[in-house]
């Protein structure tokens, strides 16, 4: 994949030489251009070194407008009020304006990354909205101290790789449960697990990839969870429940992944701190298998289950997961052994079988790249 990475006069340009590392990262082929702004603020060759490639500073016998012009696709980040007014109204006078009027007119996608004061930011609201309005993707700034500030990274990155993806989820609406719950004893302790919630925001983010409209249900996360991903917090397993209940019924797909405790106090106190000076009996109730309820209030919906257990056979995996596959009438079910190396719980890596009219074995791999294997799974299916 190629993109033209356009870097304008903001002093958000400094940024630009991380955004294209991490682009670089992902496979990406990046080609920069640069205002005579942005050089004034970045020298050019940070950029050469950045991308490994020759910056384009001005236009040439090479037309690099048209050659970048059918890039897959043109990200300007920064994208200063000058540059976005300007191709607002198709002015050419300048190498970065003279390539978004080229690309438009191919019909090749462009996201802008606005970066300014928030009045200036304001004040083109305008022009923003006529761009959108022709199909320019904008993403939402951080608005902070009075500016509109570069978004993080990660991201503008994740759009990037939606806006390229082959969008087979698009249209879909997909909700995803991630993370720990917690069930309180008294006001300050609770009862929890280790779960650090990597494997759901990682389903969550493959799935926005690929082009779907995601929510993601979060509960204790030990992970940075994007701002573009949509997000309920939650705590408890009621309150998942609750949450759970009331989105899969307008939903395409549903990804149980979140680590719901099995277990809740019957009698927590809520009003004061229990003392430590004696022994303390808890007695425990079990509580709601969530997954259960899915199918009986969105029979239509794609119910994708997670089963974890504890040093056992593959065997053994596959006969637990297949009950819990019966019970609840899950689609696909995703089992792992928390017992062996490498799979353990808050780790970055896993080791799965996925379960549904076939068996998948998919060996010790990152969570990100099971993630893919559990769309693509998805996409074939539905």
């Amino acid at each position: 994949m190629e993109i033209a990475l356009c870097v304008t006069g903001s002093i958000a340009a400094i940024e630009a030489v991380k955004l294209a590392k991490e682009l670089s990262r992902h496979g990406i082929d990046v080609k920069c251009f640069m205002s005579d702004g942005a050089c004034e603020i970045i020298h050019p060759y940070a950029m050469e070194f950045a991308t490994g490639n020759k910056v384009v500073l001005k236009l040439t016998g090479k037309v690099e407008h048209i050659k970048f012009a059918q890039s897959d696709l043109i990200l300007v980040a920064p994208a200063t009020a000058n540059v976005i007014s300007k191709f607002a109204y198709k002015i050419a006078d300048n190498p970065i304006n003279t390539l978004l009027i080229t690309a438009f007119g191919y019909g090749n996608p462009i996201i802008m990354v606005p970066s300014m004061n928030n009045s200036m930011y304001k004040a083109i609201a305008e022009n923003i909205d006529k761009l959108i309005a022709e199909g320019i993707v904008f993403l939402d700034p951080k608005v902070e101290e009075g500016k509109a500030k570069f978004p993080d990274i990660e991201d503008i990155v994740l759009h990037v790789l939606r806006e390229t993806s082959e969008s087979e989820l698009a249209g879909k609406k997909v909700v995803v449960s991630a993370g720990a719950t917690f069930e309180n004893i008294d006001p300050v302790r609770g009862i929890t697990n280790r779960s650090s919630g990597k494997m759901g925001v990682e389903i969550a983010k493959e799935a926005f990839i690929r082009g779907a409209d995601v929510t993601l249900i979060c509960a204790h996360v030990t992970v940075n969870v994007p701002s573009v991903i949509t997000t309920v917090k939650v705590e408890s397993t009621g309150e998942m429940s609750g949450m759970v209940k009331k989105l899969v019924k307008s939903h395409d797909i549903f990804f149980s992944a979140a680590a719901v405790s099995d277990f809740t106090v019957k009698n927590p106190s809520h009003n004061f701190k229990i003392s430590s000076s004696e022994n303390l009996q808890l007695q425990l109730e079990r509580t709601e298998k969530i997954i259960n309820s899915v199918k009986e209030i969105n029979p239509e919906i794609f119910l994708v289950g997670f089963k974890a257990e504890y040093t056992i056979s593959d065997e053994e995996l596959i006969n637990s997961a297949s009950r819990r596959m019966k019970e609840s009438g899950a689609d696909l079910m995703v089992a792992n052994d928390l017992g062996r190396v490498g799979a353990e719980l808050g780790s970055d890596t896993n080791q799965v079988i996925l379960i549904d009219s076939e068996i998948i074995k998919v060996p010790l791999s990152s969570k990100k790249e099971i993630a893919k294997i559990i769309v693509d799974r998805i996409v074939e299916k539905i």
